[in-house]
């Protein structure tokens, strides 16, 4: 493998800015901005939002903090990427194709794992709730491997950072419905005067969220199934394991040989301050003393479009900037803004620098999360994109996942602004291994 001797470079012939953005009008573009916003509203539902209804409920903030490896589901979807990436669903299959079908089952389970999550009650029983969290969680993850396949397969590698970005602005949009529509439904289903914890106010607001994935189901029924690339005849099971299991991993070491283990390393720790300091955020929120409609608005409204403004710029920027500049911004981003959340935190109640810290923090995020999208997509061989692009998303977010875990843990003992403070020490490390990787030239990804 070759070398480069610095951070790759822009193409040569830059796009014009009117070029550039033209390309978020693309039908492939616009496709991306309704399956992001389908993969973006169960995330908060079984994180974000979740956390606040249980901290509501009176579910202490160590529990909150472990019941977070419910996320490990997505940590762990490269173990059934093949099955994805290959095994047609019976009926399903034949009359949609293999994205398109596994997308919608994946997209059925989420309604209903929303459904069963409105009809259970956390201060009654807990552990209902954690397994239809989960049930969420895998068919989320299910959707992701599809989407992400389906994307890869959609476009060639110069358009990646602009679906990269259109995926991200229908999934931030989505997330502004899960966490700001979901507290805002749920605080006007309380009845007044009754209980201040009231869950038929959440059954309401998770009903609602069920029903707000059928926008991505009907895009699924009516998009275009990418080309459909042959895939080698296996003569026995055996064969079919080694083509499923082992060769898109075996190619992806091929290909990057002792680099591949860098590669790795990046991505299992570039979003690692993001989502340790992320499980805390809803319970830090509730326990500073703001309300639902603060929350919703500056959080989950005017945050949301702080990153979707972010991730505009961001994919605009890898285009004209190259990818790699882009990613390290993010990183020096992403971990300095940890640290204005522990300012934050010796502050009080003060909406108005809750907006201030909420402004740095989701601009950082957007920027970072659509070059690092893009970063993958290019790592990727679109003969096993569903299976590679699953293993690189999934190590994205099995560590922090793990770390994430004691985040509750670690706050009971040390306190939030001492909490926000280590999370933004995680991100030093990834600076020198975003600057090694840039080193590293990115080789061709399928035919």
């Amino acid at each position: 493998m070759t070398l480069s001797t610095h951070v790759a470079a822009a193409p040569a012939d830059k796009p014009s800015w009117a070029q550039t953005l033209k390309v978020y009008l693309e039908p492939a573009s616009l496709r991306m901005l309704s399956l992001g916003f389908s993969a973006g509203l169960p995330l908060l539902l079984v994180f974000g939002t979740l956390s606040f209804w249980l901290r509501e409920a009176g579910v202490d903030r160590s529990t909150i903090g472990f019941l977070s490896w419910v996320g490990l589901a997505y940590g762990f979807k490269w173990v059934w990427s093949p099955l994805v990436d290959r095994m047609p669903i019976p009926l399903l299959t034949r009359w949609m194709g293999r994205r398109r079908s596994w997308l919608l089952l994946a997209q059925t389970l989420i309604m209903g794992g929303l459904v069963s999550m409105a009809l259970t009650d956390p201060k009654l029983a807990l552990a209902p709730m954690v397994w239809c969290a989960i049930a969420v969680a895998f068919g989320s993850a299910t959707q992701d491997i599809a989407l992400d396949a389906f994307r890869i397969e959609s476009a060639d590698v110069e358009h990646q950072a602009a679906l990269a970005a259109t995926y991200q602005t229908g999934y931030r949009l989505a997330m502004i419905w899960a966490g700001a529509g979901a507290l805002w439904i749920a605080a006007r289903a309380e009845v007044a005067g009754a209980a201040a914890y009231q869950h038929g106010a959440w059954q309401t607001a998770y009903l609602v969220m069920a029903a707000s994935m059928l926008p991505g189901v009907l895009t699924v029924l009516f998009s275009r199934e990418p080309a459909p690339r042959a895939l080698p005849h296996a003569r026995n099971a055996a064969e079919w394991l080694q083509g499923a299991l082992v060769e898109p991993f075996a190619e992806f070491l091929r290909r990057y040989r002792w680099q591949a283990g860098l590669i790795l390393a990046l991505i299992a720790t570039y979003r690692i301050s993001d989502v340790v300091m992320g499980i805390m955020a809803n319970p830090f929120y509730v326990d500073m003393g703001y309300t639902k409609d603060e929350v919703a608005t500056v959080t989950k409204i005017y945050g949301v479009v702080m990153t979707l403004v972010g991730a505009f710029v961001g994919g605009a920027m890898a285009l004209r900037m190259g990818v790699m500049r882009v990613l390290m911004l993010g990183a020096v981003l992403s971990a300095s803004s940890n640290l204005m959340f522990a300012w934050l935190a010796g502050q009080g109640h003060d909406v108005g620098k809750l907006v201030f810290v909420i402004s740095a923090d989701n601009l950082a995020s957007g920027i970072a999360s659509s070059a690092f999208i893009a970063y993958l997509s290019s790592l990727t061989n679109v003969n096993y994109s569903a299976t590679q692009y699953a293993l690189f998303s999934s190590m994205m977010l099995l560590l922090p996942k793990l770390v994430a875990g004691y985040s509750g843990v670690y706050v009971d003992h040390f306190g939030y602004a001492a909490f926000f403070t280590a999370t933004a020490m995680l991100g030093v490390p990834v600076l020198a291994l975003v600057a090694l990787a840039s080193r590293i030239t990115t080789k061709a990804h399928g035919d």
